[in-house]
């Protein structure tokens, strides 16, 4: 079986095992040891003269052997028999994909903070970056919302773009970037220069599927004329990425995002996203993941049939 094929199977082998098991957390996950590479690294190089090009060496240095150790394995697999490379890449594929477990825990936020504030507010900080402890139920839904558009981009639609641009290595390249961004990527006083490559290494990266993202997001709820809403306030946000995926869904859902939020002690002010101030509630939640599995599933059959025609042309 030639590589198009193999590419074609485990991609669909890859989504539908992430649609039923998710994260496996009973077993040892790819992003733990990326965790603990970059840990290892940083303990050794964050610090003395120089931390912005030696952030700059380990990081372009751990994209690049992610990558070449999952095309190393796949060619020795593939050398071997074709079948043991397919069930490589599409456990891989499945590995580096996040889209049930994120649709998850966004809904287990909704029926938490239904239930108190207080479980609402310690069920999203599972998912968010900032102090949770002071949210009004209005945050707590809006932060999930938020989220569940930003990691649609993050977490499955950029994956599934670099596979299909460079194949499993490019998906687990860009697994490491992200991993990367959100370990070392701050601009606080220990990563602010060692993080400064990692971050904008992430920025690029995430350029075309977030927008990509926002796109689907309109097309699969047949709303592209929302397009100017989405890069009137995609533009404003303080990330280049994330306020598109993020104003999709502040268009469909007719709601506003953004606004003044607590990282740890620092007020950070995020530009509005929308323009309708209005309560939010599980039917929005509803809604808002049905949007994601509505992506994911084209997306992949985009994918398909881009392979598909690539194979045609190029065998």
């Amino acid at each position: 079986m030639d590589h198009y094929w193999i590419s074609i199977i485990a991609i669909c082998i890859g989504y539908i095992a992430d649609k039923i098991w998710g994260d496996p957390t009973s077993l040892p996950h790819p992003i733990v040891w990326f965790g603990n590479a970059i840990s290892f690294m940083e303990k050794r190089w964050n610090k003395g003269r120089n931390r912005k090009i030696k952030g700059a060496i380990s990081s372009i240095f751990l994209i690049i052997a992610s990558g070449l150790i999952a095309l190393l394995i796949y060619v020795g697999l593939y050398s071997i028999h074709w079948i043991l490379a397919l069930l490589f890449t599409s456990i891989g594929t499945f590995y580096c994909l996040a889209g049930k477990t994120l649709i998850d825990e966004v809904t287990m936020v909704f029926y938490a903070v239904d239930h108190s504030i207080e479980d609402g507010r310690k069920q999203v900080g599972r998912i968010v970056g900032r102090d949770t402890n002071n949210l009004s139920a209005q945050e707590v839904r809006a932060a999930a919302l938020e989220t569940l558009a930003e990691n649609l981009s993050d977490g499955v639609i950029a994956p599934l773009f670099w596979y299909l641009c460079l194949g499993l290595p490019g998906m687990v390249m860009y697994k490491m970037i992200n991993t990367l961004d959100s370990m070392i990527g701050y601009r606080n006083d220990r990563y602010k220069d060692y993080g400064c490559w990692a971050a904008h290494i992430d920025d690029i990266a995430n350029y075309l599927p977030a927008r990509i993202t926002a796109f689907f997001m309109l097309a699969v709820c047949n709303k592209l004329k929302l397009l100017s809403f989405v890069w009137k306030y995609g533009k404003a946000h303080l990330s280049p990425n994330s306020g598109f995926p993020e104003a999709a869904l502040a268009g469909i859902l007719n709601c506003r995002f953004g606004g003044t939020h607590n990282y740890f002690g620092v007020e950070v002010y995020k530009p509005y996203i929308g323009e309708n101030e209005r309560h939010l509630s599980t039917t929005d939640m509803i809604i808002s993941t049905r949007i994601n599995k509505r992506v994911e599933l084209v997306f992949v059959l985009f994918m398909v049939g881009a392979l598909c025609l690539l194979q045609h042309l190029f065998i």
